[in-house]
């Protein structure tokens, strides 16, 4: 395999990889922010429902946000490799080439802060929202056996 081929393959596949992972991140973060909204406490019967639908979609966001730097440092471990693959084969120890493709390298791991970080915010974010909804029913519930 050509590997100008390989390293484009890792380089467009991690970080393709995970900008998709950041925009789904995103999409549900948003997605759960508007149900909640929505959200009529009064219509479920039981809190294990309620929790059900609150809950819905936001394993994913935490899954990306606790994956995303691996997912970037295996990027990074590929381009170093394609780096010094490329430096073994043509016996030039050019620092200017070393350090320019190392450094591009290290992009990929990033990237992968770059979607880790608001993962984690959304998932907390919405696990405060969760908490908050569940107390309310619970107090709605208790208003409604007092009435």
């Amino acid at each position: 395999m050509d590997i100008e081929l390989l390293k484009n393959l890792v380089d467009y596949g991690v970080i393709g990889l995970l900008g998709l992972m950041s925009f789904i991140a995103l999409w549900f973060w948003v997605e759960r922010v508007l149900f909640y909204k929505t959200l009529d406490i009064s219509k479920y019967n039981t809190k294990e429902a309620l929790e059900i639908d609150v809950t819905n979609n936001i394993n994913i966001i935490s899954t990306f946000g606790s994956n995303a730097p691996y997912i970037g440092l295996l990027g990074t471990v590929f381009g170093i490799i394609i780096t010094f693959y490329v430096m073994g084969q043509s016996g030039d120890l050019d620092a200017k080439m070393i350090m320019t493709s190392l450094a591009l390298a290290l992009k990929a791991t990033a990237m992968g802060l770059l979607v880790a970080i608001p993962s984690i915010i959304f998932y907390n974010h919405l696990s405060r929202r969760i908490e908050v909804i569940l107390a309310k029913w619970d107090i709605y519930q208790k208003e409604k056996l007092a009435n």
